[in-house]
């Protein structure tokens, strides 16, 4: 889980907030006007054996439309 952790931190377009003690976890209206998606609650799958589960949060407005394309156009 730590190995996960650390590689979705680095991730580009991710910033990882995932601390259940201090209850910070992706939530909607913390991303709005974002580019960055966010992303938490990271365990285990219990339906898969080498699963991950977590939650995503992202402006769908901004991430899911406009600068996807923008980014995928740069990435070309």
């Amino acid at each position: 889980m730590e190995r996960a952790r650390e590689i979705l931190a680095k991730a580009p377009g991710l910033e990882l907030v995932d601390e259940p003690a201090r209850n910070r976890y992706p939530m909607p209206l913390q991303v709005a006007g974002k580019d960055n998606c966010e992303v938490g609650r990271v365990r285990r799958d219990c339906a898969f054996e080498n699963g991950l589960a977590f939650w995503v949060s992202g402006d769908q407005l901004l991430k899911g439309a406009a600068l996807n394309a923008v980014q995928i156009a740069e990435l070309l």
